[in-house]
């Protein structure tokens, strides 16, 4: 071994070297205080710019592509969010994004009719209701001369990406031009407008629609953009009408739209709990004023001061004479008295800002219009990207048409049973649930049997709405109902009383829990619960609530060994604005809570109108839950969002705060940060503010915002009086079921691990889940699902931001067809 002389070093070499020792020293110092990356996982900074397994970069998907997104038809809220998504994650992919502006007209016309849009272009549209790019009507596009004209505006611009942004008519039309397009490029290069080569560079053109309607009557979506917003705008002013119906002992008759489809009445109707509703897709029988009459009558004997009928603006009769607002209030005056007054909402119904859900619908389907169009092939039937339960699916355009088509023969060749079933599942339960609430009565003979309803943990809006629906359900059923009061602690305490159909008259629209609530579990209450379950003669419990209900229950079932009276068949209702319950992808509340978060957000943003570079951080609720925080995001348009359930760290932060201040440099002045309550113990929404203020010195200011408990409060919105209203009827009928089931020689006896269930949302119906199977996917620490859907948007979110990262297509959307068969009701509704 042969021994190296180590020259000796010069007194400043020597100082040098310490001087990098030392900052080795510190540097590896501060890592050791940084939080560390989840084990066997990346932290976030790489994960983002792994590739899922087998499949391409979606960020090259786009190379040399061009898409054209246009709206036509009439305008609905929600399409800015849609045409914001196409043209985002079209830049995203490498394409080039076209704007056409004013529908088809714009094709036809061309010019500056067709502009190249870039990011900065649609900010701040996701707020803005109808059509930021125009629509008209166009009856030039409807002519071969038209669609001439349109090809080779498209050519011209290398264009064979068409994003058509509209109702069933604008689809079709688009269809049509994708039919003729090879006719088309012949008869152009023919008469020399356009050449051999551009014809050849354009040979095929593809075409994905998304619906955009307020009316909901397109066949093979559950929620066409728009519909909820309208919902909300109709609601709004029922809720009005309502106060000042009540304090003049008033009948109102309201009109909304649906020249063809009924849904937005229906819904309607049992959002706001109507004595009668007009659908066109099934009319009354030949008798219904005097139906009518007896029904307003009675709604009077019970204690109302008012009455409320919806009628939509296609109504018929079964002879297919209209039945108008009008009409109704000449009856209800003429036959009865009543002081009755008409409203025509009209195009209200179209206005305003849209709601959470529409902005999140329109930037799902944005998204995947694009990976559509950019997977599309020469043999790819057109598509029309939809929503089924929280699932994004692709359907064919023409297929969809065709259904949609025959729900208006079926009502012209007057079989109304066939039109109600080609119109979906979804609107026929909702019809369903609606016939059973309004025009049937609690029977004489009863069924012996009572059930007891409550509600436990945080209150939550739509809460009333689902107790409303399982008492008269109840007494529908034959059942004696008891209202429970204070949750688990008011079971144990005997604060329960029976409940009348009237009494919860008029809960839907109410806010809060009309009953009480608390967090208590009932573990340190088994002997006082099990006397007063055995006092009430309850054979049943229906318990509406978070987390808590989630836990008591299983409580309750461990309580079952030593308390024979606590083996009865329970449900659980999830309701929480954290929507942190396993076993349902939605809670009633959290729709509530979001749009009340959007809506600050709004708001927020539009206070900095007049104040450039300005960053708002704000805080949310949801516990360990980010479900409120990321939704909120992609509704609002946040910059960053910092969850739980994605780990990040100082890196991270700093990351954010450069890719805001690359933000500034642009036309766009205003971020949005939105940070989950418990998301990390250490970066607390102080410490982001700080570092925020600190590190955007100069270049941004900052202000901070913690919403707090207003995210609980408010009127539930339509989605949450319409959900929670289904679920407690589904709850009702499944336990009514169970009480048979589990009866023998007189007596009740539930010890199955199916005779405790959580009612849920998944994917795309409603499914009874055993509590002690959804034990095992709880993270009971952090009260958490152990999975969660909504993850899976968050890159969405990033994409949308303008971070680089990679976007996972492994769960792409595959074509499915409609099934015009077989629909399947939800049991026993």
């Amino acid at each position: 071994m042969v021994a190296v002389p180590v020259p000796e070093l010069s007194p400043e070499a020597a100082r040098l070297l310490l001087s990098a020792l030392l900052a080795l020293a510190a540097g590896l110092l501060l890592l050791s205080f940084l939080p560390p990356a989840p084990r066997g996982e990346p932290p976030p900074a790489k994960k983002m710019a792994q590739s899922p397994s087998g499949h391409g970069h979606a960020e090259n998907l786009g190379i040399g592509k061009a898409i054209a997104v246009l709206t036509s038809g009439g305008d609905a809220q929600g399409m800015n969010a849609a045409v914001r998504a196409v043209v985002r994650v079209g830049i995203y992919t490498g394409a080039k994004v076209y704007f056409v502006h004013e529908g088809y007209q714009g094709l036809v016309d061309g010019g500056d009719n067709i502009k190249e849009a870039t990011w900065e272009s649609v900010s701040m549209m996701l707020q803005l209701g109808g059509t930021v790019i125009g629509s008209a009507r166009c009856q030039d596009f409807r002519t071969r001369e038209g669609r001439l004209k349109a090809a080779r505006n498209l050519v011209k611009r290398g264009i064979t990406n068409l994003c058509v942004i509209g109702g069933d008519g604008s689809l079709t039309g688009a269809d049509t031009f994708r039919a003729e397009w090879s006719s088309l490029l012949d008869e152009l290069v023919k008469g020399g407008g356009i050449t051999a080569e551009e014809a050849k560079k354009s040979s095929y053109l593809n075409i994905v629609g998304m619906v955009g309607s307020i009316d909901n009557d397109f066949c093979g979506t559950d929620m066409t953009i728009g519909t909820d917003s309208a919902l909300h705008r109709i609601m709004e002013i029922v809720d009005a009408i309502t106060t000042t119906a009540q304090s003049h002992q008033r009948t109102f008759v309201l009109e909304v739209m649906g020249r063809h489809c009924g849904y937005l009445a229906l819904i309607t109707a049992l959002a706001c709990g109507a004595d009668w509703v007009f659908i066109p897709e099934s009319p009354p029988e030949d008798d219904w004023e005097d139906h009518l009459c007896r029904r307003l009558t009675e709604t009077r004997l019970g204690g109302s001061r008012l009455n409320i009928i919806i009628v939509a603006e296609g109504a018929i009769d079964k002879h297919g004479k209209a039945i108008t607002a009008d009409d109704i209030k000449t009856l209800v005056v003429k036959r009865l008295g009543y002081d009755t007054r008409v409203t025509i909402l009209g195009h209200v119904q179209r206005g305003g800002t849209p709601s959470a859900f529409d902005r999140i619908l329109g930037s799902r389907m944005g998204v995947e219009a694009v990976m559509a169009l950019l997977e599309g092939t020469p043999d790819t039937p057109a598509c029309v990207v939809s929503l089924s339960g929280n699932q994004a699916v692709r359907l064919p355009l023409m297929e969809c048409v065709q259904v949609t088509k025959d729900v208006t023969t079926a009502m012209n060749e007057g079989r109304f049973e066939d039109a109600l079933k080609l119109r979906g599942r979804s609107f026929l339960n909702n019809w369903n649930v609606y016939k059973l609430l309004a025009h049937i009565r609690p029977p004489s003979t009863k069924s012996g049997y009572t059930l007891a309803v409550l509600n436990v943990g945080a209150p939550a809006a739509g809460m009333n709405a689902a107790v409303r629906s399982t008492v008269r359900i109840g007494l529908i059923h034959g059942h004696r109902m008891l209202a429970v009061h204070d949750g688990f602690e008011g079971l144990a305490e005997g604060k329960i009383e029976e409940i009348s159909w009237e009494r919860v008259g008029s809960w839907t629209g109410l806010g809060g829990s009309k009953l009480g609530t608390k967090r208590t579990l009932p573990k340190k209450y088994f002997e006082e619960i099990s006397i007063n379950i055995s006092n009430f003669g309850i054979h049943g419990l229906v318990i509406i609530g978070g987390f808590e209900a989630f836990t008591g229950s299983l409580e309750l079932m461990e309580g079952r060994a030593k308390f024979e009276e606590l083996c009865i068949p329970l449900c659980v209702i999830p309701a929480t604005v954290s929507n942190n319950v396993p076993g349902s992808d939605f809670s009633i509340g959290a729709d509530t809570a979001l749009n009340t978060i959007t809506t600050t957000c709004d708001r927020i943003k539009q206070s900095a109108a007049g104040t450039k570079r300005r960053v708002f951080i704000i805080e949310t609720m949801g516990g360990f839950c980010g479900y409120l925080a990321t939704m909120a995001g992609l509704a609002g348009g946040a910059d960053a969002v910092y969850i739980y359930e994605e780990r990040f760290n100082i890196h991270d932060l700093q990351v954010n705060v450069e890719h805001l201040t690359e933000k500034m440099k642009t036309t766009v002045k205003r971020g949005l940060v939105l940070r989950n309550e418990r998301c990390n113990e250490n970066y607390t929404t102080d410490f982001i503010y700080n570092l925020y203020s600190e590190e955007g010195k100069g270049i941004f200011d900052c202000r901070k915002n913690v919403l707090g408990h207003m995210q609980q409060g408010g009127t539930p919105t339509p989605f949450d009086r319409n959900f929670g209203t289904k679920m407690g009827a589904k709850a009702v009928a499944w336990i009514t079921g169970k009480i048979k089931e589990c009866t023998r020689h007189g007596r009740i006896f539930a010890n199955t691990k199916d005779s405790a269930c959580l009612l849920g949302m998944r994917k795309r119906s409603l499914v009874f889940q055993p509590l002690t199977e959804l034990k095992e996917q709880t993270d009971f620490e952090h009260r958490l699902p152990k999975e969660q859907w909504w993850l899976k948007l968050r890159p969405i979110l990033k994409i949308l931001a303008k971070y680089n990262i990679e976007l996972d297509t492994s769960e792409k959307a595959h074509l499915e067809h409609i099934t015009r068969k077989g629909i399947a009701l939800e049991s026993n509704i």
